[in-house]
């Protein structure tokens, strides 16, 4: 995984009329996610910061991967 790149105002309006631009966002957002967390754990895993991160962290992967599983159908609410 390269550097984060963060996702432009251009970015959002093509992917709201983009469905695969749109999943690709979300996959690059959570492998992202999901490194930062590997990066955090490793830092330090016993600190109590980095395990309320983790744990936010966490809900947000579970979240993301909701959404990326209901990009190509109708998606529930969030």
């Amino acid at each position: 995984m390269g550097t984060f790149l963060p996702i432009t105002d251009d970015d959002l309006a093509r992917a709201r009329g983009d469905r695969a631009f749109r999943q690709k966002l979300l996959e690059q957002s959570l492998e992202a996610l999901l490194a930062a967390m590997k990066k955090l754990r490793k830092a330090n895993p016993s600190a109590g910061a980095n395990a309320r991160q983790l744990r936010e962290g966490v809900e947000m992967a579970v979240r993301l991967a909701e959404i990326i599983q209901n990009a190509g159908g109708r998606a529930r609410s969030l």
